[in-house]
C-alpha cells in the first residue's frame, strides 16, 4: 500500500460527490484552512495543562472534521454530511462560559505568549477565525447553506481565546496586555 495516489498531479482533488475541482478552489480553500485549524487545536492539545482543555480541544477537532466534511461536499450532497447545528454551536457557547467562569477576562487586547498551550490556542484562534472567513465567503457564493458552519467557527475562535487565558493561568502566567503599563 502507497500514501499517495498520484491523482492530483494534474493540480485537481475530488469533491464528496460528483466531479473534481481545480486544488485553489474556494472550496479547496476553506477545506484546507480548516484543516489547518484542527491541526493547530492539535498542537494547542499536545501542550496543555489543564484537564479541562483537551477534552474540549478533541471534541472540537472531531466536529472541525465533520465541518470539512460538509464544505468539501458538491452543494448537492452537502445534507448527507450535516452535522454541525444549532446544538454544536450551543456546545460551545456552554464551554466558553462555563470556563469564563475560572478566568479574569482581560480589560484590552493580549499578547499570545505567555505559555506554550497559551500561544499554540492564540495561534489557532486566528486560523479558525481565517477558516470562517473562508466559509462565510462560501456562503455569500451560495457554495454553502448552514449557517451554523459560520456560527460554529466564531464561536470556536472565542472559545480559543478563553482557553488561551485558562492556559496562561494554569502555567502560573499572568497575561501580558497589548499596551505597555506604566512601571509603578
Amino acid at each position: 500500500m502507497t500514501f499517495y495516489t498520484a491523482k492530483g498531479d494534474d493540480g485537481t482533488t475530488n469533491l464528496l460527490g460528483e466531479g473534481r475541482v481545480m486544488k485553489y478552489d474556494a472550496r479547496i480553500e476553506a477545506v484546507g484552512t480548516l484543516d489547518e485549524s484542527t491541526a493547530a487545536l492539535g498542537l494547542a492539545r499536545a501542550q496543555c495543562l489543564d484537564p479541562r482543555s483537551g477534552p474540549i480541544l478533541i471534541e472540537a477537532q472531531r466536529d472541525l472534521y465533520k465541518l470539512m466534511a460538509e464544505v468539501a461536499a458538491t452543494p448537492e450532497n452537502a445534507k448527507k454530511f450535516r452535522f454541525i447545528d444549532a446544538s454544536r454551536v450551543k456546545w460551545l457557547e456552554e464551554k466558553t462560559d462555563e470556563l469564563s467562569k475560572v478566568v479574569e477576562m482581560p480589560k484590552e487586547f493580549i499578547l499570545p505568549g505567555d505559555s506554550l498551550a497559551g500561544a499554540a490556542l492564540s495561534l489557532a484562534r486566528a486560523i479558525v477565525r481565517r477558516a470562517e472567513r473562508r466559509v462565510v465567503e462560501m456562503f455569500d457564493s451560495d457554495g454553502l447553506s448552514n449557517p451554523d458552519l459560520q456560527r460554529y467557527l466564531n464561536r470556536l475562535s472565542s472559545l480559543c481565546f478563553v482557553l488561551e487565558l485558562l492556559e496562561n493561568q494554569a502555567a502560573g502566567h499572568k497575561t501580558t496586555l497589548a499596551k505597555e503599563q506604566p512601571s509603578p
